[in-house]
C-alpha cells in the first residue's frame, strides 16, 4: 500500500511540475509576447537605468548596435559617457491606442505583430525577428547621417 502511495504521489508531483513549467515561458517565447513586454517594459522607462535596460534587451541587434553608435556619438561630443539603453527616451513614447489583443504572422525568423484595439482604426503593425535565444523587437531607427568636419586649412 506505501508503495502505491509512494507511486501515485511522485506522478502527481511530476505532472504538477510539468504544468508549471508549461505556464511560465518567457514572454521572448513568442513574437506576440515580446511585443507585449515591451509596451508594458517601455512604460515604465521613466528614469530608472534597471528599466531603460530591460527595454534595451528585448530590441534586435541592429536597433541595439543603432541606439549603440548614438550612444558613441553623444559621449563623443559631449565628453559624458552614455549608456546605449540611455539613448530610449520615455517622453518620446507613447501609445495611440491600448493594445487589446496581438497577432503574429510568422515567417522564418521573421514575425509582424498587429496590435489591435477597441476601435476598428486601433491597429498597429510591430516588425519582430529571432535571434539567439528568443524573438526581439525589431524597431527601425533612422540611419544616423554621416559626421560632417570643416575642412581644414
Amino acid at each position: 500500500m506505501n508503495r502505491r502511495r509512494f507511486v501515485f504521489a511522485a506522478a502527481s508531483l511530476s505532472i504538477w511540475l510539468a504544468a508549471a513549467g508549461c505556464g511560465s515561458r518567457a514572454p521572448s517565447a513568442t513574437p506576440e509576447g515580446v511585443v507585449r513586454d515591451f509596451v508594458v517594459r517601455m512604460r515604465r522607462v521613466q528614469g530608472d537605468p534597471s528599466d531603460a535596460k530591460a527595454v534595451f534587451a528585448l530590441l534586435s541587434k541592429e536597433a541595439q548596435a543603432n541606439l549603440k553608435a548614438r550612444a558613441e556619438r553623444y559621449s563623443a561630443a559631449s565628453g559624458k559617457p552614455m549608456a546605449p539603453e540611455a539613448m530610449i527616451v520615455p517622453s518620446l513614447f507613447f501609445l495611440r491606442f491600448e493594445p487589446l489583443r496581438y497577432k503574429a504572422r510568422i515567417s522564418g525568423t521573421y514575425a509582424m505583430v498587429e496590435a489591435e484595439g477597441a476601435l476598428p482604426e486601433d491597429r498597429a503593425q510591430i516588425q519582430c525577428v529571432f535571434e539567439d535565444d528568443g524573438w526581439k523587437v525589431d524597431l527601425k531607427l533612422p540611419p544616423l547621417p554621416p559626421i560632417q568636419t570643416r575642412p581644414r586649412e
